[in-house]
């Protein structure tokens, strides 16, 4: 973009933020007029009127509204990543609070984050194990991982890992007497071990995609757990069938100690994202932590 459309963007943004033109060119330096100009001059640009002016207030059009929802957060975080280098000149320190789900903190926060803390003594970490949708703001949390498709959109969100894949998977010995299962709709015929939701307490459905084809399934079985390392166990002592993140079994199916299943109807889904608030600003000790998590290809 030309720098004098991204000025005539910048403008758009901040009257809108503002609601007001005599409030956004004080904030800007320029006079109102100015920035009516440059509003009138983009609006020129994309041949479609964004903003709506009466004598006494101004209101967004729809094609006005969804040019501030969806570029005014791109501007954020361009000044969050200006604040986040300025930050970078004093020594990061302090504690980072962050919430998520077991399988995130032991396959991507732990491993990537015990790399780098020596070299930062005055960083300290505390992660908490939750299922719940937090709400990080309210309970003070710096950031949280959660599935991709699970971030909110007023999150700022970046990638930590690759996109995942369930797998279903049962031991030798449970197959000893009975038949595998050939598509989901067998599994009512088995031991299936269930995951209880704390979020609303009910029981994770098990997820299937073939070609298009989705499936959804309620199962049942003798044992409930509430974290998927119980499941794997259960699974490797021949008690049932589980559904979890592949790389919890990966080593198990190499070496025999587990049997996967449906592996054609277990498509690929979004990976984990750490997301923190939509801030201008935020720690150096926070900046070191989104580095050292970011998913590189």
């Amino acid at each position: 973009m030309a720098r004098k459309n991204f000025s005539q963007v910048l403008a758009f943004i901040n009257v809108v933020r503002e609601g007001s033109f005599t409030r956004a060119a004080a904030l800007l330096g320029v006079t109102p007029s100015a920035l009516s100009h440059a509003i009138s001059g983009l609006e020129a640009q994309v041949g479609v009127q964004l903003l709506t002016r009466t004598t006494r207030s101004i209101s967004t059009t729809e094609a006005g509204e969804r040019l501030f929802l969806n570029v005014s957060t791109r501007l954020e975080e361009i000044d969050a990543e200006l604040g986040v280098v300025d930050a970078l000149r004093d020594k990061p320190v302090g504690t980072v609070r962050i919430t998520s789900a077991e399988h995130a903190a032991n396959s991507y926060l732990w491993p990537k984050l015990s790399k780098i803390l020596g070299e930062y003594p005055d960083i300290d970490v505390e992660i908490t194990i939750d299922y719940q949708m937090a709400d990080i703001v309210s309970q003070r949390y710096d950031a949280g991982v959660r599935m991709g498709n699970q971030v909110a959109k007023d999150m700022i969100a970046v990638r930590i890992g690759p996109d995942m894949r369930i797998a279903v998977v049962g031991s030798p010995d449970y197959f000893g007497k009975r038949t595998m299962p050939r598509t989901p709709h067998d599994l009512a015929q088995h031991n299936c071990i269930n995951l209880r939701l704390p979020t609303h307490g009910g029981l994770m459905p098990w997820d299937f995609d073939k070609d298009g084809q989705q499936v959804k399934l309620r199962v049942t079985g003798q044992w409930v757990f509430n974290n998927s390392s119980s499941i794997v166990r259960a699974a490797l002592a021949g008690h049932g069938l589980a559904f979890v993140p592949e790389d919890m079994v990966l080593e198990h199916i190499a070496e025999g100690r587990l049997i996967r299943l449906l592996d054609d109807w277990c498509a690929p889904y979004p990976g984990y994202h750490l997301y923190y608030p939509n801030r201008r600003e935020f720690s150096p000790a926070l900046s070191i932590i989104i580095d050292a998590l970011r998913y590189q290809e």
